[in-house]
């Protein structure tokens, strides 16, 4: 859900939202309020941290790091799924217990709901764009698929839809692959 403001707002205003549970993130100075992720969601997020850890224990180069501020200016503050960022690249953006730049790479978990989809595949994707993120990822728990968009030049572009045993891989982090059909286990 959007709401409209003028003048825009600021992370000031961001800051001062309630602790009610809600996800409250600021893009362009406009206020999008979500509500807390389902089980489903929080699974499909776990299964994609597993991977990742797989990863990491024999590649120790950065952090998977879930529900993190991303404060890229006074306008723009997001709350990524998840986050990865290597541990050069945390000394460089790590500021206040927040982000204040782009990590590597941002991961999104589709919720249900046509507002939710729109803010994660359309303002989200050009904000990340927009920012310097280097691979983006659309996982859309419903679709058993995960988009991945990645950097060229100066914007991300689409790159793969995977679905069932495809292979993720990436080169953000060099030599990461895993089964696409093993985040969305039963």
């Amino acid at each position: 859900m959007k709401t409209s403001t003028l003048p825009p707002l600021t992370i000031a205003d961001l800051e001062s939202t309630p602790d009610d549970g809600n996800r409250y993130e600021l893009i362009d100075g406009e206020m999008f309020v979500s509500s807390a992720p389902s089980y489903f969601h929080q699974a499909v997020l776990m299964r994609i941290v597993k991977a990742f850890i797989l990863y990491l224990d024999r590649s120790p180069l950065g952090e998977i790091i879930p529900g993190v501020g991303v404060i890229f200016d006074d306008n723009n503050g997001v709350i990524p799924d998840l986050v990865f960022v290597t541990h050069q690249r945390r000394r460089k953006i790590l500021g206040g217990g927040r982000l204040t730049a782009a990590p590597e790479i941002a991961i999104e978990i589709l919720s249900p709901g046509a507002s939710n989809v729109r803010r994660d595949r359309h303002i989200k994707r050009n904000l990340y764009s927009e920012r310097g993120v280097s691979e983006y990822w659309i996982v859309d728990p419903e679709d058993r698929s995960v988009e991945i968009y990645r950097r060229s030049e100066e914007a991300l572009k689409f790159s793969v839809t995977l679905r069932g045993a495809d292979i993720l891989t990436s080169d953000i982090p060099p030599g990461f692959s895993a089964a696409t059909e093993t985040f969305f286990a039963e």
